[in-house]
């Protein structure tokens, strides 16, 4: 009897069937669960996903199941890799198991130092991690960033250092807040609580802030704005493949009935002067769609993958929903007909995978 080893949640479009990987690219997906088999020649896995492109899921090829993923919890997944920690030693290890591509006979398993906290923190809530860039192929200066709940956030090079370098935030940071890393500017980033403000550290102590002043604000009525104000809010900073940065801001209105379609407003920033970035308010973001979870978020070019529409963003959180900004069109997933039951709460997006 195969065992779910962990689960993940998502509300899903429903599919009629899943079916098993088979085309030389995903689009965008969130994994469901993985699940291994005992087979005589050790265990075997495979990672149940849900293709955003083709609203299915989807099963992966079998491939051998690594041992230091048997007791282990995604916690995180940057640039299609996941962070896996071991809920009986707290050990944690990057992996491509997700990955529909990954090698079958050895997927890779990186393991990471052991977490060190520092006095009055803690390291038993991870937020979310973020990496310089994919382990693959081998850079002896990857950098891997953990933000934990609280102020502790943490950098190594796994191949170069046996220890974490653990640094305060200046401001206590929310489980929404995330860290995430710019190629473009080689750092990584954090916005403070309220979204005025981005931090980023280049694998040093000393944060570097910038401002960041709204331009071009939509005009609305002052009960929509109030109502506005009232709603949950998470601020997110993005950075496309071509290094224009985002901020979005994805506003949550809850009632008796449950959570109502949610509401976002997307900031393009247009320079940066005397430490100040200038953000202007956009409704059109052309060709890309940005996704939003619990995982580093990204941006990916509609016309890359089929079945996206393009300035679209796609959120996977307090709920999960598309909602394209063009047509002021929001669709929301419900689960798939195949779905395993009893999934928990644990969202995450995946960017698209290829075999090249």
């Amino acid at each position: 009897m195969p065992r779910l080893l962990f689960k993940l949640s998502p509300l899903i479009y429903k599919s009629r069937s899943v079916r098993t990987f088979s085309s030389s690219t995903t689009g965008p997906c969130t994994p469901m669960c993985m699940i291994m088999s005992p087979s005589p020649n050790g265990n075997v896995g495979e990672a149940l996903l849900f293709d955003v492109d083709s609203c299915e899921l989807v099963r992966s090829p079998e491939k051998a199941f690594p041992k230091e993923l048997y007791n282990a919890t995604l916690v995180g997944t940057s640039r299609g890799w996941g962070m896996f920690s071991n809920r009986l030693d707290r050990s944690a290890v990057i992996s491509d198991f997700l990955n529909p591509y990954a090698s079958k006979s050895e997927p890779k398993v990186v393991p990471l130092p052991p977490f060190t906290t520092m006095h009055t923190y803690q390291t038993e809530v991870v937020c979310n991690m973020a990496m310089s860039s994919s382990p693959e192929p081998y850079d002896k200066d990857w950098v891997v960033g953990i933000k934990f709940l609280g102020k502790q956030l943490s950098f190594c090079r796994p191949h170069l250092d046996l220890r974490w370098t653990n640094i305060p935030t200046p401001f206590e940071s929310w489980d929404t807040s995330k860290l995430m890393y710019s190629k473009k500017d080689q750092r990584f980033n954090l916005l403070a609580p309220g979204g005025n403000y981005l931090c980023s550290w280049d694998h040093d102590k000393k944060p570097k802030f910038h401002e960041l002043v709204l331009h071009n604000l939509p005009s609305m009525p002052r009960e929509q704005q109030q109502r506005l104000d009232s709603n949950c809010r998470e601020d997110h900073w993005v950075e496309s493949p071509s290094g224009e940065s985002f901020l979005v801001k994805w506003f949550s209105e809850y009632t008796p009935e449950g959570c109502k379609v949610p509401m976002v407003m997307v900031f393009r920033e247009e320079d940066t002067k005397d430490g100040r970035k200038n953000m202007h308010y956009t409704d059109d973001i052309g060709d890309m769609c940005i996704f939003i979870s619990k995982s580093e978020d990204f941006c990916v070019k509609a016309s890359s993958c089929r079945g996206l529409n393009p300035n679209s963003i796609f959120l996977n959180g307090r709920l999960f929903v598309s909602l394209n900004m063009s047509k002021f069109s929001c669709r929301l997933y419900e689960y798939p007909e195949d779905t395993p039951y009893t999934i928990p709460y644990s969202p995450y997006w995946l960017p698209p995978f290829s075999s090249y």
